[in-house]
């Protein structure tokens, strides 16, 4: 099953890890780090975030590692995170021999 992007999805992209902070047909962005801002030229806008863009023809790259709980959380208790159901609803009995 192809992953497709969510906001507040964890992803990994080739030497990047960060959360996806944008997402639309042809592009996205993963957000990498950020940072409080220093001067109060724009009041409205209180940190700066490093993003990298990534094209939808690279998406297919993309490894998806998990996802917040609450997009809005105040500290870190609400961020946390849990691991989207991947589908696959096959479970093997402990202690079994590995399917072929």
């Amino acid at each position: 099953m192809k992953y497709v992007p969510k906001l507040n999805d964890y992803v990994s992209w080739r030497n990047v890890k960060g959360w996806v902070y944008y997402v639309d047909d042809t592009h996205l962005t993963i957000e990498i780090s950020v940072r409080p801002k220093e001067d109060d030229l724009v009041p409205r806008h209180k940190k700066h975030h490093c993003l990298i863009v990534v094209q939808d023809y690279q998406y297919d790259e993309l490894v998806y590692v998990h996802s917040r709980r609450f997009s809005n959380a105040s500290n870190l208790e609400e961020m946390e995170i849990y691991v989207k159901d991947s589908g696959d609803t096959y479970k093997s009995q402990e202690h079994r021999y590995q399917d072929p």
